[in-house]
């Protein structure tokens, strides 16, 4: 479980304090998809590093399964990123040198994780990308390329996936498929599904959908 308690994050910018969030209090659950909407610059991709444990709160704390990550030592802090968390962003971050099987497997073998290959095979498997294992990069669509990138966040079955505008550069038809992809990875894995979006289809997968303007929650309701 994640849970953000009164949070708020500040940075500086020329020597002046920017306040980017503010007193945000959010809880998500395994199992479900949450969205975080609204304009460029609202919060969204902080409040997301801070859940991933990439940046730490000014204030308050953020909780995976009850331990606040700003307690963690560097160690665990690896630990947490490497086996707990799932990342998928916008330009896919595919390693462009290798393969689609080796960029898919590669978080397994940084946590020294056995039987890598096979596992990173059955998740190409489950985007239906297997037949493009000896691919490189640039070989793929950009949906293909968004779906290897959440075979690579799933492949270690992690309890926390973060996306970050997961198909703000995907046309209709790949965008569809990257969502299923998203909302089956909450409901076939059990992941807790983070995911920041400006696109209403998005939106419609989650569970929640939290507005945010301005640092502020601004309403958050169902489906």
């Amino acid at each position: 479980m994640l849970e953000l308690r009164a949070v708020s994050k500040t940075y500086r910018n020329g020597g002046q304090p920017v306040e980017v969030l503010h007193d945000i209090s959010l809880t998500a659950v395994p199992g479900t998809v949450t969205a975080l909407l609204g304009r460029s610059g609202c919060g969204k991709t902080t409040l997301l590093n801070l859940a991933g444990a990439m940046d730490f709160p000014t204030s308050g704390d953020v909780l995976i399964d009850g331990r606040s990550t700003r307690m963690l030592s560097e160690s665990e802090l690896t630990a947490l990123r490497r086996r707990r968390v799932g990342f998928v962003f916008q330009f896919f971050q595919l390693l462009p040198t290798l393969t689609v099987l080796e960029n898919v497997e590669l978080p397994l073998l940084l946590a020294h994780a056995p039987q890598a290959t096979q596992t990173a095979r059955d998740r190409l498997r489950w985007v239906d990308l297997e037949d493009k294992a000896a691919s490189l990069p640039y070989q793929l669509s950009g949906g293909q390329a968004q779906r290897v990138a959440i075979a690579r966040a799933l492949v270690h079955s992690p309890d926390l996936l973060i996306a970050d505008e997961p198909t703000g550069n995907l046309d209709t038809a790949s965008g569809d498929q990257v969502l299923a992809l998203l909302r089956e990875s909450a409901t076939r894995f059990g992941a807790t599904v983070l995911m920041a979006t400006h696109s209403a289809e998005a939106a419609a997968i989650a569970n929640v959908r939290v507005s945010l303007r301005d640092g502020r929650i601004q309403s958050i309701g169902g489906p």
